[in-house]
């Protein structure tokens, strides 16, 4: 089931012991219907053809019963810009890296609180064990391990 933005605030409202979703810092027209649009941390210039590596603005919490998709946002995409980081598993914390692609005919330049990707919140049926991987409490945009 993917949370609709009733359910994504009521989830950010409670408290961390029952399980909360955290998105810090939250903006509210961020919201969309059914995801919630994360913004770049910094300023950026995407070479046609690269991947850049990127991160969120936002530090994202997701309880053990949550998991995540990224998607490019459609007014990013219709610009030619590819998002490669596509799941964020239960119990992830931290910062987002985002392999950005610009597949456009120029360079492209993005700016610090432009939001470029959505992310989308699912209900994870019979929750198991929480995410402990070497990407926990990312800060910043991360390289491969």
């Amino acid at each position: 089931m993917i949370l609709s933005s009733q359910e994504i605030e009521r989830r950010l409202g409670e408290s961390s012991q029952d399980g909360a979703l955290v998105i810090r810092p939250y903006a509210p027209e961020c919201l969309q219907p059914a995801s919630y649009d994360l913004r770049i941390a910094e300023d950026l210039e995407l070479p046609q053809g690269i991947c850049t590596l990127a991160h969120s603005l936002e530090q994202v919490e997701l309880p053990a019963d949550l998991a995540a998709t990224l998607r490019t946002r459609s007014s990013f995409g219709r610009r030619g810009v590819l998002v490669t980081a596509g799941f964020v598993d239960p119990g992830f914390r931290g910062q987002l890296t985002l392999g950005l692609i610009n597949m456009g005919p120029a360079p492209l330049t993005v700016r610090k609180n432009d939001r470029v990707v959505q992310m989308i919140i699912h209900q994870v049926a019979g929750a198991g064990h929480a995410y402990e991987g070497r990407y926990q409490d990312s800060t910043g945009a991360v390289r491969a391990r």
